[in-house]
């Protein structure tokens, strides 16, 4: 059944019709009852149409107009993306490691929000309530998250470190190959804010990456071929690269014990013969010896004065890059020479000697003059004077070793040591790696050095998407909780990243993310009923997205029509 409007005599007329088939099965339509004329029924039409709908428990329909509240719309696409990942790879695990104990809000959501905020716009603890303002993470409940609640979930990640370092190795585990014959290892340091002291404190006065004293800790990372990070760890501002390497093998060993084969690639920092000693003892649990690949630092080049100089007379004449190699205290010596890059190394610090060479001329004559009379512009200058001056930008150069001032003479006076510059030049444009691997050409132990370039990005990521840096908590404990949730953070991202080129995407995980962010959550509510959400019309290049990342597009449950 249903109700028809007619006209007739020039009057509107409501009728009840029903359909039918006849004998003959063909449809046809009969009037069942008159309702009336529309423009004498008053309110009783209102009345007749509304009482279907309050039986089913929906709003009532009004011939005036609606009133219509809008709610502000909520960003969803990323953070939907984000969960969905957080799930599938095994992040809600966390909350069986706080199950037991007794606190007062989920400690996984709080988690999972603090992780979310740093791939998507990084604040601090503070900033992170404001941003959950903005958005609509699917099954979690921000009401009543605080503050402090944020900073006690920060807690527990460090009061049961077992059972989270168990979860995350476990969520590894699966991602990393069996046969996986890379990893990647290196430190970087984060700048901390603060001038406050605490027991065993990580933040420390040390040189940075950037060249600069500062206040820091230290961030070991362990990564594989593909730049997934496996493992990561915490040490003092002042911390000495070196002594954390075996360390940390030992750990990502235990940790993921079913590797067949480990190849170590480190920077030149790491480099000692005690670590090269003790990395030759260390065995897989099938018996296998851990492998290396490890850059020799440029300050020890001096060591293999002999050994380059044999090499020398091809590297010369290259007009490439040539690699070559030698046997050296019992491991294999490999050596790239790029002859552009040695020409341009060499150019330039000639330039630097020069330039150093005119200012002492400049002060020398100026000396001279001063010793027999001559006025010159300026405060007056002296040899310890000259010395200093000469001395500090020798240094600012790092040309100590080749440009060397006499600073016990009385009188200004300095040399260029042309032995010392004729050595440096025979290291210019050179890479000099010590490894055990015996199966690998020495062309592909250099690609495989290379290849930690990529590797730094991962650092270049938490420093600028993930915005690691500056830290501004004060307890240890915190510190390490923060680089923690960083460290998850760089998992998710890496995981976007690998999909993504899988998918022949030319998109960043920042990228990809801005893009989601456009997908919202509305809500609108009319005459004051429930309101009724909706998300926003999903456009061809954000599912593009959510194909390549291998998700599946955002949903609502079922609303009830507005209709």
């Amino acid at each position: 059944m249903f109700i028809k409007l007619t006209r007739s005599g020039g009057h509107s007329y409501l009728q009840l019709v029903e359909s039918f088939r006849n004998e003959q099965g063909k449809p046809r339509q009969r009037n069942v009852a008159t309702l009336g004329r529309l423009d004498e029924t008053g309110g009783s039409v209102d009345a007749l149409l509304n009482s279907p709908l309050r039986a089913k428990g929906l709003p009532a329909c009004s011939a005036a107009a609606p009133q219509v509240a809008f709610e502000s719309a909520l960003a969803l696409g990323d953070v939907w993306a984000l969960d969905q990942l957080w799930k599938e790879l095994g992040f809600d695990s966390l909350h069986r490691v706080f199950r037991k104990a007794r606190y007062t809000t989920p400690v996984e959501h709080a988690i999972r929000v603090m992780v979310f905020n740093r791939l998507c716009d990084p604040e601090s603890k503070l900033g992170v309530l404001r941003w959950l303002q903005t958005v609509s993470i699917p099954d979690v409940d921000v009401a009543g998250l605080t503050h402090q609640h944020l900073l006690r979930s920060m807690d527990a990640l460090m009061d049961h470190p077992k059972g989270v370092d168990e979860v995350i190795t476990g969520l590894l585990r699966p991602l990393v190959d069996q046969d996986l014959s890379l990893v990647f290892y290196d430190l970087t340091t984060i700048s901390a804010a603060g001038l406050s002291e605490q027991k065993d404190d990580v933040r420390q006065y040390g040189m940075s990456k950037e060249g600069l004293i500062a206040r820091q800790f230290m961030l070991g990372v362990v990564q594989t071929a593909e730049g997934l990070p496996i493992y990561h760890e915490v040490f003092d501002g002042n911390q000495a690269e070196s002594p954390t390497l075996l360390p940390t093998l030992n750990k990502v060993l235990a940790r993921f014990a079913h590797i067949k084969r480990l190849i170590v690639v480190a920077d030149r920092g790491l480099l000692s013969l005690d670590n090269m000693d003790e990395l030759a003892k260390i065995k897989l649990r099938d018996g296998n010896a851990l492998e290396f690949i490890l850059a020799v630092p440029g300050r020890r080049y001096g060591e293999f004065a002999d050994v380059l100089a044999a090499l020398q007379a091809k590297a010369s004449t290259a007009t490439q890059e040539i690699i070559d190699q030698v046997r050296w205290q019992g491991v294999r010596l490999v050596v790239a020479h790029h002859p552009e890059r040695a020409k341009e190394q060499t150019v330039l610090r000639r330039e630097r000697i020069a330039a150093l060479q005119e200012k002492a001329d400049q002060w020398a004559g100026k000396l001279d003059g001063q010793d027999v009379g001559v006025k010159a512009r300026g405060r007056k200058l002296s040899d310890s004077g000259a010395k200093a001056r000469l001395y500090h930008a020798v240094c600012d150069a790092h040309l100590a070793r080749i440009v060397k001032v006499d600073l016990k003479s009385e009188l200004f006076s300095y040399t260029v040591d042309e032995a010392a510059l004729a050595q440096a030049e025979l290291m210019d444009g050179k890479l000099l790696l010590v490894t055990n691997v015996a199966d690998l050409t020495p062309v592909e132990v250099v690609q495989r050095y290379k290849a930690l370039a990529d590797i730094e990005r991962g650092f270049r990521v938490l420093k600028s998407e993930i915005e690691i840096a500056p830290v501004y908590h004060r307890l240890p404990e915190r510190i390490r909780a923060h680089a923690m949730l960083c460290f998850m953070a760089l998992i998710v991202y890496r995981v976007m990243r690998q999909r993504l080129k899988l998918a022949n995407s030319d998109l960043s995980p920042e990228k990809a993310l801005a893009q989601l962010r456009r997908i919202q959550r509305h809500r609108v509510s009319i005459n004051q009923a429930a309101p009724i959400s909706g998300i926003s019309t999903i456009n061809t290049q954000q599912a593009g997205v959510l194909a390549a990342l291998n998700l599946k597009k955002p949903t609502e449950q079922a609303q009830p029509s507005l209709l």
